[in-house]
């Protein structure tokens, strides 16, 4: 099994995309190769394959968190399945996972929601779509700072508040300050819970 993300990016034409397009690139390389692991189209539209359905929130809340940052904001659709199809371009694949992801997403703009997962499994799907949507009452009101936060707790689990201060140029005070502003320690347990959960549906 595996996950596609399928996402577009919200009013990307508030920001000038030479600002943030490297970044993104940069923020992508770990997860595979351009364009066979993923692919950004049409200027604002990327789609990723997640070989590992286990990371598809952490990897989800990170691209969010980029955002975020630059006072921006991504549609996501998470489709869980298989890859029939491998083509050179992600965007040229197919599988069930693929058809998953696409067809979610399609609805997201008229749900009004910005993350939601769709596994093929009814019970699966309504239980973490209703814990994404309370997640993103507060994830969608992240602020520049907080986002930033939340970017390098993801990307450096190991550094203390202290350390991410050091990355930030800020204090301790000022890192656990944001970081209870970015309620991340619901961040970490909704990422924990969805880890234990897909044991479940790959079982």
């Amino acid at each position: 099994m595996i996950v596609i993300l399928t996402a577009d990016i919200i009013n990307s034409r508030k920001v000038v995309s030479k600002k943030w397009m490297d970044d993104l690139k940069t923020l992508f390389q770990p997860f595979g190769k351009s364009p066979n692991d993923w692919e950004i189209y049409r200027g604002d539209e990327f789609q990723m394959e997640i070989k590992n359905p286990e990371d598809a929130f952490l990897i989800a809340f990170q691209i969010k968190a980029f955002f975020r940052s630059i006072h921006l904001d991504v549609r996501i659709s998470l489709g869980f399945g298989d890859k029939t199809y491998k083509a050179r371009k992600i965007t040229e694949s197919n599988g069930s996972a693929f058809i998953r992801s696409g067809e979610l997403f399609e609805t997201l703009k008229k749900q009004k929601l910005n993350l939601a997962v769709n596994s093929g499994n009814e019970a699966f799907d309504e239980e973490l779509n209703l814990m994404l949507k309370l997640s993103l009452s507060f994830m969608d009101n992240w602020l520049q700072q907080s986002a930033e936060f939340v970017l390098v707790a993801i990307q450096n689990p190991t550094l203390s508040q202290e350390e991410i201060g050091v990355k930030l140029g800020i204090n301790q005070a000022a890192v656990s300050r944001r970081q209870k502003r970015s309620n991340y320690e619901l961040v970490q347990q909704l990422e924990q819970y969805f880890r234990k959960k897909v044991q479940t549906l790959e079982a």
